[in-house]
């Protein structure tokens, strides 16, 4: 099973539209969940430590976790893939945590078993959970030997 935990919740129709198309995609290969948790517009820290404690709530002691992280590593799909198949043999649940507008709190970090950056520029956090459901889509044609547009 996979996991995305988001800061925030997405607005426009547009992507709503385009997250639940690639969720479809996706439920073809294994259960996916997309769990949104409250973001703040507190000062920094407060903020930090805020969507923290929530998003820890939802990440068992089983959880592979993955956070998405600038200074995180940067890999092609292929090599994404090849992660995720040998995460997959290991553990039954991998987490993605995608941090809200100041990024992840240092406790979220901690907990993280993988840093992936999927860039060093900075992403709108609901445009990012796309990218992402995306790259895990073209992971699970890429593990079943199956053709997708380049």
């Amino acid at each position: 099973m996979i996991k995305v935990i988001c800061v925030g919740s997405i607005k426009e129709k547009s992507l709503i539209t385009l997250v639940e198309e690639y969720l479809k995609r996706i439920k073809k290969y294994t259960k996916i969940e997309i769990i949104e948790v409250k973001d703040f517009d507190y000062n920094l820290n407060d903020t930090l430590a805020s969507e923290g404690s929530l998003i820890l709530k939802h990440i068992s002691d089983k959880d592979y976790v993955i956070t998405l992280e600038v200074d995180g590593n940067e890999l092609d799909s292929i090599e994404f893939a090849e992660k995720i198949r040998l995460t997959q043999i290991k553990y039954s649940n991998i987490t993605f945590v995608i941090g809200g507008s100041y990024g992840l709190d240092q406790s979220i970090k901690n907990r993280s078993n993988y840093k992936l950056s999927f860039s060093k520029l900075t992403f709108p956090h609901q445009l990012f959970r796309l990218i992402l459901l995306e790259q895990i889509y073209r992971t699970f044609k890429i593990i079943n030997n199956e053709s997708y547009h380049k």
